[in-house]
Protein backbone atom coordinates (compact mmCIF):
# COMPACT_ATOMS: atom_id res chain seq x y z
CA UNK A 1 0.00 0.00 0.00
CA UNK A 2 1.53 3.40 -1.01
CA UNK A 3 2.48 5.02 1.92
CA UNK A 4 0.92 8.13 3.10
CA UNK A 5 2.91 11.34 3.12
CA UNK A 6 1.33 12.36 6.54
CA UNK A 7 3.56 9.59 7.65
CA UNK A 8 6.83 10.23 6.05
CA UNK A 9 9.88 11.92 8.11
CA UNK A 10 10.01 14.28 9.98
CA UNK A 11 6.07 13.67 10.43
CA UNK A 12 5.33 17.30 12.55
CA UNK A 13 6.78 18.98 8.90
CA UNK A 14 5.06 16.48 6.74
CA UNK A 15 1.54 16.41 8.97
CA UNK A 16 1.57 20.30 8.36
CA UNK A 17 2.26 20.10 4.73
CA UNK A 18 -1.15 17.47 4.56
CA UNK A 19 -2.91 20.39 6.30
CA UNK A 20 -2.03 22.79 4.32
CA UNK A 21 -2.39 21.34 1.03
CA UNK A 22 -6.02 20.38 1.84
CA UNK A 23 -6.98 24.19 1.73
CA UNK A 24 -7.55 25.38 -1.71
CA UNK A 25 -4.89 28.40 -1.91
CA UNK A 26 -4.81 30.06 -5.83
CA UNK A 27 -3.33 33.43 -5.57
CA UNK A 28 -5.05 36.36 -4.94
CA UNK A 29 -7.65 33.83 -3.41
CA UNK A 30 -5.71 32.82 -0.68
CA UNK A 31 -8.68 33.71 2.51
CA UNK A 32 -9.06 30.30 3.11
CA UNK A 33 -5.17 29.40 4.08
CA UNK A 34 -5.24 33.05 5.98
CA UNK A 35 -7.33 31.70 8.16
CA UNK A 36 -5.96 28.49 9.17
CA UNK A 37 -2.71 29.78 9.62
CA UNK A 38 -3.96 32.72 11.74
CA UNK A 39 -6.48 30.14 13.90
CA UNK A 40 -2.50 27.78 14.26
CA UNK A 41 -1.12 31.00 15.94
CA UNK A 42 -3.82 31.42 18.22
CA UNK A 43 -4.16 28.18 19.20
CA UNK A 44 -0.41 27.84 20.03
CA UNK A 45 -1.45 31.26 22.13
CA UNK A 46 0.93 33.05 20.19
CA UNK A 47 0.79 36.88 19.15
CA UNK A 48 -0.73 36.63 15.75
CA UNK A 49 -2.16 39.26 13.19
CA UNK A 50 -3.17 39.67 9.94
CA UNK A 51 -2.73 42.46 7.98
CA UNK A 52 -5.00 44.54 5.74
CA UNK A 53 -3.78 42.55 2.44
CA UNK A 54 -3.88 39.46 4.33
CA UNK A 55 0.30 38.80 5.37
CA UNK A 56 0.19 37.13 8.53
CA UNK A 57 2.48 37.24 11.47
CA UNK A 58 3.04 35.35 14.68
CA UNK A 59 5.55 35.58 17.05
CA UNK A 60 7.26 33.64 19.22
CA UNK A 61 9.45 34.32 22.26
CA UNK A 62 13.35 33.20 22.40
CA UNK A 63 13.61 29.60 24.55
CA UNK A 64 15.40 29.66 27.71
CA UNK A 65 18.90 30.93 27.02
CA UNK A 66 18.49 32.23 23.45
CA UNK A 67 17.34 35.27 24.72
CA UNK A 68 20.44 37.33 23.73
CA UNK A 69 20.82 36.56 20.38
CA UNK A 70 19.71 38.06 17.09
CA UNK A 71 15.92 38.41 15.71
CA UNK A 72 15.08 36.32 13.24
CA UNK A 73 12.11 36.28 11.07
CA UNK A 74 11.17 32.68 9.01
CA UNK A 75 9.32 34.00 5.96
CA UNK A 76 7.22 32.04 2.90
CA UNK A 77 4.44 32.50 1.17
CA UNK A 78 0.61 31.17 1.34
CA UNK A 79 -0.28 30.89 -2.24
CA UNK A 80 0.31 28.74 -4.71
CA UNK A 81 0.05 28.23 -8.57
CA UNK A 82 -2.74 26.12 -10.06
CA UNK A 83 -2.04 23.94 -12.92
CA UNK A 84 -2.96 20.72 -14.02
CA UNK A 85 -2.87 18.64 -17.51
CA UNK A 86 -5.30 19.08 -19.86
CA UNK A 87 -6.99 15.54 -19.54
CA UNK A 88 -6.74 15.72 -15.13
CA UNK A 89 -10.32 16.41 -14.17
CA UNK A 90 -10.02 18.75 -10.93
CA UNK A 91 -11.38 22.00 -9.30
CA UNK A 92 -8.73 23.85 -7.81
CA UNK A 93 -11.25 26.50 -5.78
CA UNK A 94 -12.95 23.13 -3.42
CA UNK A 95 -10.35 20.31 -4.00
CA UNK A 96 -7.35 19.64 -1.58
CA UNK A 97 -3.79 18.76 -3.92
CA UNK A 98 -4.12 14.41 -4.38
CA UNK A 99 -0.18 13.57 -3.41
CA UNK A 100 1.23 10.63 -3.59
CA UNK A 101 4.56 9.11 -2.56
CA UNK A 102 6.73 7.54 -5.38
CA UNK A 103 9.92 6.40 -4.05
CA UNK A 104 11.75 9.66 -2.39
CA UNK A 105 9.52 12.08 -3.52
CA UNK A 106 5.74 13.25 -3.24
CA UNK A 107 3.83 14.28 -6.24
CA UNK A 108 0.43 15.24 -6.91
CA UNK A 109 -1.83 13.39 -9.41
CA UNK A 110 -2.05 15.98 -12.48
CA UNK A 111 -1.78 19.20 -11.17
CA UNK A 112 1.14 20.91 -9.08
CA UNK A 113 1.91 19.91 -5.75
CA UNK A 114 2.30 23.10 -3.80
CA UNK A 115 5.69 22.40 -2.36
CA UNK A 116 6.48 25.91 -3.93
CA UNK A 117 6.38 27.09 -1.14
CA UNK A 118 4.24 24.97 1.10
CA UNK A 119 7.56 23.01 2.31
CA UNK A 120 8.47 26.35 3.93
CA UNK A 121 5.05 27.24 5.39
CA UNK A 122 5.17 23.74 7.27
CA UNK A 123 8.45 24.47 8.55
CA UNK A 124 7.65 27.16 10.01
CA UNK A 125 4.44 26.06 11.75
CA UNK A 126 6.60 22.98 12.80
CA UNK A 127 9.11 25.25 14.63
CA UNK A 128 6.44 27.37 16.03
CA UNK A 129 4.46 24.13 17.47
CA UNK A 130 7.59 23.08 18.90
CA UNK A 131 8.59 22.53 22.41
CA UNK A 132 12.07 21.31 22.09
CA UNK A 133 14.01 23.04 19.01
CA UNK A 134 15.95 26.12 20.53
CA UNK A 135 16.02 29.43 18.60
CA UNK A 136 16.29 33.15 19.19
CA UNK A 137 13.18 35.07 19.45
CA UNK A 138 10.86 34.79 16.20
CA UNK A 139 8.28 36.31 13.63
CA UNK A 140 7.38 33.78 10.95
CA UNK A 141 6.32 35.90 8.35
CA UNK A 142 3.65 34.52 6.07
CA UNK A 143 2.69 36.51 2.51
CA UNK A 144 0.15 36.15 -0.12
CA UNK A 145 -0.09 36.45 -3.61
CA UNK A 146 4.02 35.92 -4.29
CA UNK A 147 2.80 33.86 -7.54
CA UNK A 148 0.87 36.67 -9.50
CA UNK A 149 2.61 39.90 -8.18
CA UNK A 150 4.19 39.58 -4.43
CA UNK A 151 1.60 42.17 -3.66
CA UNK A 152 1.75 40.77 -0.14
CA UNK A 153 5.38 41.28 0.15
CA UNK A 154 4.72 45.09 -1.56
CA UNK A 155 1.77 45.92 0.78
CA UNK A 156 3.95 44.98 3.81
CA UNK A 157 4.02 48.21 6.31
CA UNK A 158 7.56 49.32 6.83
CA UNK A 159 7.93 48.79 10.83
CA UNK A 160 5.52 45.74 10.90
CA UNK A 161 9.15 43.93 11.80
CA UNK A 162 11.00 43.91 14.31
CA UNK A 163 13.46 41.14 13.45
CA UNK A 164 17.27 41.79 12.04
CA UNK A 165 17.85 38.47 9.88
CA UNK A 166 15.35 37.20 7.68
CA UNK A 167 15.60 33.55 6.31
CA UNK A 168 13.22 32.90 3.20
CA UNK A 169 12.26 29.26 2.90
CA UNK A 170 11.61 29.56 -0.81
CA UNK A 171 14.47 28.34 -2.88
CA UNK A 172 14.12 24.75 -4.70
CA UNK A 173 17.76 23.15 -4.46
CA UNK A 174 18.84 22.32 -1.28
CA UNK A 175 22.54 23.18 -1.85
CA UNK A 176 22.03 26.29 -2.79
CA UNK A 177 21.87 29.51 -0.66
CA UNK A 178 20.40 32.90 -2.58
CA UNK A 179 21.81 35.89 -1.87
CA UNK A 180 20.09 37.95 -5.12
CA UNK A 181 17.38 38.11 -6.87
CA UNK A 182 16.37 39.51 -10.42
CA UNK A 183 12.85 42.20 -10.42
CA UNK A 184 10.35 41.97 -12.78
CA UNK A 185 7.60 43.87 -14.98
CA UNK A 186 4.54 42.45 -16.33
CA UNK A 187 4.17 43.54 -20.04
CA UNK A 188 0.40 43.29 -21.29
CA UNK A 189 -0.71 43.87 -25.33
CA UNK A 190 -4.20 43.73 -25.73
CA UNK A 191 -6.00 44.94 -28.77
CA UNK A 192 -9.72 44.61 -31.32
CA UNK A 193 -9.85 43.69 -34.85
CA UNK A 194 -11.88 43.18 -37.45
CA UNK A 195 -13.29 39.89 -39.01
CA UNK A 196 -14.40 38.08 -42.16
CA UNK A 197 -16.25 35.56 -42.69
CA UNK A 198 -15.31 32.18 -42.85
CA UNK A 199 -17.83 30.63 -44.99
CA UNK A 200 -17.03 28.14 -47.97
CA UNK A 201 -13.66 26.86 -45.57
CA UNK A 202 -12.74 23.78 -43.50
CA UNK A 203 -11.88 24.26 -40.01
CA UNK A 204 -9.74 22.76 -37.91
CA UNK A 205 -8.57 22.80 -34.22
CA UNK A 206 -4.53 22.15 -33.79
CA UNK A 207 -3.87 21.30 -30.46
CA UNK A 208 0.22 21.47 -29.62
CA UNK A 209 0.89 19.85 -25.91
CA UNK A 210 3.42 17.48 -23.88
CA UNK A 211 5.51 20.74 -23.36
CA UNK A 212 8.06 20.00 -20.38
CA UNK A 213 6.77 23.91 -18.75
CA UNK A 214 8.18 25.09 -15.99
CA UNK A 215 9.20 27.86 -13.74
CA UNK A 216 9.60 31.17 -16.04
CA UNK A 217 12.92 32.22 -14.23
CA UNK A 218 14.78 29.60 -12.84
CA UNK A 219 13.92 27.01 -15.26
CA UNK A 220 14.38 29.74 -18.27
CA UNK A 221 17.81 28.56 -18.86
CA UNK A 222 17.22 25.19 -19.92
CA UNK A 223 15.83 25.79 -23.67
CA UNK A 224 12.23 24.38 -23.00
CA UNK A 225 9.94 24.88 -25.74
CA UNK A 226 7.09 27.70 -25.44
CA UNK A 227 3.69 26.39 -26.56
CA UNK A 228 2.94 30.20 -27.59
CA UNK A 229 6.00 30.51 -30.13
CA UNK A 230 5.61 27.49 -31.72
CA UNK A 231 2.44 28.09 -32.33
CA UNK A 232 2.80 31.00 -33.51
CA UNK A 233 5.73 29.32 -35.79
CA UNK A 234 3.15 26.42 -37.00
CA UNK A 235 0.39 29.55 -37.87
CA UNK A 236 2.41 31.76 -39.86
CA UNK A 237 3.63 28.68 -41.75
CA UNK A 238 0.41 27.53 -42.79
CA UNK A 239 -1.28 31.15 -43.58
CA UNK A 240 1.82 31.81 -46.21
CA UNK A 241 1.67 28.52 -47.56
CA UNK A 242 -1.88 27.36 -47.30
CA UNK A 243 -3.71 30.59 -46.63
CA UNK A 244 -5.19 29.63 -43.26
CA UNK A 245 -6.90 32.11 -41.52
CA UNK A 246 -6.87 32.05 -37.98
CA UNK A 247 -10.25 31.93 -36.20
CA UNK A 248 -9.03 31.43 -32.17
CA UNK A 249 -6.07 30.90 -30.95
CA UNK A 250 -5.62 29.65 -26.77
CA UNK A 251 -1.96 29.46 -25.09
CA UNK A 252 -0.66 29.21 -21.93
CA UNK A 253 -2.06 30.01 -18.47
CA UNK A 254 0.06 31.25 -15.90
CA UNK A 255 1.96 34.45 -16.30
CA UNK A 256 5.01 32.45 -14.31
CA UNK A 257 5.11 29.57 -16.05
CA UNK A 258 6.34 28.48 -19.87
CA UNK A 259 3.11 27.75 -21.18
CA UNK A 260 3.06 23.84 -22.16
CA UNK A 261 0.05 23.68 -24.31
CA UNK A 262 -1.50 26.20 -26.82
CA UNK A 263 -4.91 25.39 -29.10
CA UNK A 264 -5.91 27.25 -32.18
CA UNK A 265 -8.75 27.25 -34.58
CA UNK A 266 -8.21 27.80 -38.60
CA UNK A 267 -9.85 27.61 -41.43
CA UNK A 268 -8.80 26.82 -44.51
CA UNK A 269 -9.88 26.36 -48.11
CA UNK A 270 -11.53 22.12 -48.57
CA UNK A 271 -8.45 22.26 -51.56
CA UNK A 272 -6.04 23.32 -48.89
CA UNK A 273 -6.64 20.36 -46.89
CA UNK A 274 -3.74 17.98 -48.20
CA UNK A 275 -0.80 20.47 -47.78
CA UNK A 276 -2.34 21.63 -44.71
CA UNK A 277 -2.07 17.83 -43.08
CA UNK A 278 1.19 17.39 -44.91
CA UNK A 279 2.52 20.88 -42.89
CA UNK A 280 1.35 18.99 -39.63
CA UNK A 281 3.17 16.12 -40.05
CA UNK A 282 6.24 17.92 -40.80
CA UNK A 283 6.22 20.30 -38.13
CA UNK A 284 5.63 17.22 -35.85
CA UNK A 285 8.81 16.01 -37.01
CA UNK A 286 11.05 19.08 -37.35
CA UNK A 287 10.08 20.17 -33.68
CA UNK A 288 10.57 16.88 -31.79
CA UNK A 289 13.80 17.01 -33.30
CA UNK A 290 14.49 20.64 -32.38
CA UNK A 291 12.99 19.69 -28.89
CA UNK A 292 13.92 16.14 -28.40
CA UNK A 293 15.69 16.25 -25.39
CA UNK A 294 14.42 19.16 -23.84
CA UNK A 295 10.40 18.36 -24.97
CA UNK A 296 10.92 14.90 -25.39
CA UNK A 297 6.28 14.38 -24.99
CA UNK A 298 5.60 17.27 -27.49
CA UNK A 299 2.81 16.78 -29.55
CA UNK A 300 0.83 18.27 -32.29
CA UNK A 301 -2.79 16.83 -33.45
CA UNK A 302 -5.61 18.15 -35.69
CA UNK A 303 -9.23 17.25 -35.82
CA UNK A 304 -11.89 18.63 -38.16
CA UNK A 305 -14.56 20.90 -36.25
CA UNK A 306 -17.52 22.79 -36.72
CA UNK A 307 -16.61 25.98 -39.26
CA UNK A 308 -16.53 29.31 -36.57
CA UNK A 309 -18.57 31.91 -38.11
CA UNK A 310 -15.64 34.74 -38.70
CA UNK A 311 -11.95 34.79 -38.63
CA UNK A 312 -9.28 37.34 -38.32
CA UNK A 313 -9.16 40.40 -41.11
CA UNK A 314 -6.19 39.06 -43.36
CA UNK A 315 -4.37 42.37 -42.53
CA UNK A 316 -4.39 41.88 -39.24
CA UNK A 317 -3.34 38.17 -39.31
CA UNK A 318 -0.32 39.26 -41.07
CA UNK A 319 0.60 42.24 -38.16
CA UNK A 320 -0.61 40.11 -35.54
CA UNK A 321 1.27 36.59 -36.46
CA UNK A 322 4.83 38.26 -36.77
CA UNK A 323 4.35 40.45 -33.94
CA UNK A 324 4.50 37.61 -31.63
CA UNK A 325 7.33 35.71 -33.89
CA UNK A 326 9.39 38.92 -33.19
CA UNK A 327 8.83 38.96 -29.70
CA UNK A 328 11.34 38.19 -27.34
CA UNK A 329 11.15 35.04 -25.64
CA UNK A 330 13.56 33.35 -23.27
CA UNK A 331 16.86 34.43 -22.48
CA UNK A 332 17.71 37.96 -23.20
CA UNK A 333 21.18 38.64 -22.00
CA UNK A 334 23.45 36.53 -19.24
CA UNK A 335 25.43 38.40 -16.91
CA UNK A 336 28.48 39.49 -17.41
CA UNK A 337 29.67 39.85 -13.43
CA UNK A 338 28.21 36.46 -12.16
CA UNK A 339 29.45 33.12 -14.75
CA UNK A 340 26.19 31.11 -15.35
CA UNK A 341 23.44 33.49 -14.57
CA UNK A 342 20.59 34.73 -17.09
CA UNK A 343 20.21 38.24 -16.69
CA UNK A 344 17.77 39.34 -18.21
CA UNK A 345 14.78 37.23 -20.37
CA UNK A 346 11.00 37.06 -21.12
CA UNK A 347 8.28 34.77 -21.36
CA UNK A 348 5.37 34.86 -23.43
CA UNK A 349 3.47 33.70 -21.24
CA UNK A 350 -0.56 33.63 -22.26
CA UNK A 351 -2.34 34.66 -25.79
CA UNK A 352 -5.72 34.90 -26.38
CA UNK A 353 -7.14 35.64 -29.37
CA UNK A 354 -11.27 35.31 -29.81
CA UNK A 355 -14.39 37.17 -30.73
CA UNK A 356 -12.54 40.31 -31.71
CA UNK A 357 -10.34 40.79 -28.83
CA UNK A 358 -6.87 39.76 -28.50
CA UNK A 359 -4.35 39.95 -25.24
CA UNK A 360 -0.45 38.59 -24.94
CA UNK A 361 1.04 38.69 -21.53
CA UNK A 362 4.39 38.70 -21.38
CA UNK A 363 6.32 38.40 -17.87
CA UNK A 364 9.65 40.31 -18.14
CA UNK A 365 12.75 40.17 -15.45
CA UNK A 366 16.02 41.05 -14.92
CA UNK A 367 18.51 41.93 -12.28
CA UNK A 368 19.28 45.55 -13.58
CA UNK A 369 16.36 47.62 -13.32
CA UNK A 370 17.31 49.18 -16.55
CA UNK A 371 17.66 46.75 -18.73
CA UNK A 372 14.15 45.25 -17.60
CA UNK A 373 12.68 48.67 -19.02
CA UNK A 374 15.05 48.36 -21.65
CA UNK A 375 13.58 44.78 -23.14
CA UNK A 376 9.83 45.79 -21.70
CA UNK A 377 10.19 48.62 -24.12
CA UNK A 378 11.28 46.17 -26.86
CA UNK A 379 8.29 43.68 -26.27
CA UNK A 380 5.97 46.45 -26.24
CA UNK A 381 7.54 48.03 -29.95
CA UNK A 382 6.78 44.42 -31.62
CA UNK A 383 3.02 45.04 -30.81
CA UNK A 384 2.81 48.47 -30.93
CA UNK A 385 3.15 47.56 -34.90
CA UNK A 386 0.39 45.53 -34.83
CA UNK A 387 -1.85 48.41 -33.14
CA UNK A 388 -1.95 46.89 -29.78
CA UNK A 389 -2.18 48.93 -26.55
CA UNK A 390 0.85 48.50 -23.93
CA UNK A 391 0.34 48.47 -20.46
CA UNK A 392 2.83 47.68 -17.84
CA UNK A 393 1.92 46.47 -14.42
CA UNK A 394 3.09 44.35 -11.12
CA UNK A 395 6.40 45.77 -11.07
CA UNK A 396 8.80 44.98 -8.31
CA UNK A 397 12.43 45.65 -7.42
CA UNK A 398 15.56 42.87 -7.65
CA UNK A 399 17.44 41.94 -4.70
CA UNK A 400 21.08 42.77 -5.09
CA UNK A 401 23.64 40.47 -3.65
CA UNK A 402 25.67 40.93 -0.19
CA UNK A 403 28.14 38.10 -0.07
CA UNK A 404 29.76 39.59 2.42
CA UNK A 405 27.00 39.79 5.10
CA UNK A 406 27.56 37.94 8.13
CA UNK A 407 24.24 35.43 8.04
CA UNK A 408 25.82 34.29 4.45
CA UNK A 409 29.08 33.57 6.32
CA UNK A 410 27.65 31.99 9.13
CA UNK A 411 25.59 29.47 6.88
CA UNK A 412 28.36 28.55 4.40
CA UNK A 413 30.39 27.56 7.02
CA UNK A 414 27.79 25.57 8.78
CA UNK A 415 26.91 23.94 5.66
CA UNK A 416 30.24 22.96 5.14
CA UNK A 417 30.18 21.52 8.50
CA UNK A 418 27.48 19.63 8.27
CA UNK A 419 28.27 18.56 4.59
CA UNK A 420 31.29 18.49 3.71
CA UNK A 421 30.93 20.58 0.50
CA UNK A 422 30.50 23.87 0.31
CA UNK A 423 27.19 25.20 -0.59
CA UNK A 424 26.56 27.65 -3.87
CA UNK A 425 25.99 31.04 -2.65
CA UNK A 426 24.36 32.24 -6.18
CA UNK A 427 21.38 35.00 -7.21
CA UNK A 428 18.51 33.48 -8.86
CA UNK A 429 16.80 34.96 -11.92
CA UNK A 430 13.30 34.89 -10.50
CA UNK A 431 11.61 36.42 -8.55
CA UNK A 432 12.09 36.59 -4.49
CA UNK A 433 10.42 38.57 -2.21
CA UNK A 434 13.40 39.77 -0.51
CA UNK A 435 14.10 42.13 -3.08
CA UNK A 436 10.18 43.98 -1.66
CA UNK A 437 11.01 43.13 2.06
CA UNK A 438 14.79 44.54 1.33
CA UNK A 439 13.08 48.21 0.23
CA UNK A 440 11.17 47.88 3.22
CA UNK A 441 14.07 47.21 5.27
CA UNK A 442 17.45 47.80 3.66
CA UNK A 443 19.75 46.86 7.25
CA UNK A 444 17.74 43.49 7.27
CA UNK A 445 20.72 40.65 6.52
CA UNK A 446 18.53 38.07 3.72
CA UNK A 447 19.38 35.30 2.49
CA UNK A 448 16.85 32.49 0.96
CA UNK A 449 17.39 28.38 0.99
CA UNK A 450 15.17 25.59 0.79
CA UNK A 451 14.47 21.76 0.41
CA UNK A 452 15.42 20.60 -3.49
CA UNK A 453 11.85 20.75 -5.99
CA UNK A 454 11.65 20.16 -9.51
CA UNK A 455 8.89 20.91 -12.01
CA UNK A 456 7.51 24.16 -10.04
CA UNK A 457 5.05 25.88 -12.00
CA UNK A 458 3.86 22.24 -13.22
CA UNK A 459 1.95 19.10 -13.26
CA UNK A 460 5.83 17.82 -13.10
CA UNK A 461 5.85 19.61 -9.29
CA UNK A 462 7.86 17.37 -7.00
CA UNK A 463 9.29 17.69 -3.90
CA UNK A 464 12.67 14.77 -3.02
CA UNK A 465 11.55 13.38 0.36
CA UNK A 466 15.12 13.11 1.41
CA UNK A 467 16.11 17.01 1.13
CA UNK A 468 12.87 17.75 2.90
CA UNK A 469 14.80 15.97 5.80
CA UNK A 470 18.38 17.79 4.80
CA UNK A 471 16.42 21.14 5.03
CA UNK A 472 14.93 20.38 7.74
CA UNK A 473 18.02 19.45 10.00
CA UNK A 474 19.72 22.29 8.51
CA UNK A 475 17.27 25.09 9.19
CA UNK A 476 17.08 23.84 12.98
CA UNK A 477 21.17 23.99 13.05
CA UNK A 478 20.81 27.32 11.54
CA UNK A 479 18.72 28.62 14.77
CA UNK A 480 21.19 26.99 17.70
CA UNK A 481 23.83 29.49 15.51
CA UNK A 482 22.10 32.59 15.14
CA UNK A 483 24.92 35.22 16.63
CA UNK A 484 24.59 37.06 19.74
CA UNK A 485 23.05 40.62 19.41
CA UNK A 486 25.34 43.36 18.52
Amino acid sequence: MNQPVSALAPTALWNHFSSLNAIPRPSKKEERAVAFIKAFGESLNLPTVVDAIGNVIIKKPATAGMEDRTPLILQSHLDMVHQKNSDTIFDFSSEGINMFVDGDWVKAKGTTLGADNGIGVAAIMTILASQDIPHPALEALFTVDEETGMSGALALKAGALEGRILLNLDTEEDDELTIGCAGGIDVTATGSYDSIGSSGNSAFRISLKGLTGGHSGVDIHKGRANANKLMNRILLKLADETGAALASLDGGSLRNAIPRESTATVCIAPEKEVPFQALITQFQQILKNEYHFTDPALEISIEKVDLPATVLDPAFQFKFLRAVYSCPNGIYRMSPDIPGLVQSSNNIAKIQVNQGTYSIQCLTRSSVNSEKDDLARAIAAAFELAGASLAYTGAYPGWEPKPSAPIVKLMSELYQELYQSPAKVNAIHAGLECGILGSHYPTMQMISFGPNIYGAHSPDEKVQISSVQKFWAYLQEILKQVPVMN
